[in-house]
């Protein structure tokens, strides 16, 4: 089992900056590929971020040159880096693991982000 816990959510103004973090469980977070997604009111979850266990990334067309996903295997914790935030980024933004090489099969609780205009 492995649990996700998010954190760093809240409300900015248009333009402006958050980071979210998101604390995993296991001994071999290492070798998870990690992802962020998210979802607005009335609409379906999308992808937002992914990075591999190698480090490689990949984004959403909507957040590419704004948003950046990294990650600290040493504290077992994947960040996403939010620059230039529009009214269009409010969601609840969730974390997810993919520990088997496959779909991303664990899941956070999520944490609400609001951009007000």
């Amino acid at each position: 089992q492995v649990q996700l816990v998010e954190s760093g959510g809240g409300l900015v103004q248009a333009g402006g900056s958050l980071r979210l973090s998101c604390a995993a469980s296991g001994r071999t977070f290492s070798r998870y590929r990690m992802g962020w997604f998210r979802q607005a009111p009335g609409k379906e979850r999308e992808f937002v971020a992914a990075i591999s266990w190698s480090g490689s990334t990949s984004y959403a067309d909507s957040v590419k040159g704004r948003f950046t996903i990294s990650r600290d295997n040493a504290k077992n914790t994947v960040y996403l880096q939010m620059n230039s935030l529009k009214a269009e980024d409010t969601a609840l933004y969730y974390c997810t693991a993919d520990i088997n090489g496959g779909a991303f099969d664990y899941w956070g609780q999520g944490t609400q982000v609001t951009v007000s205009s």
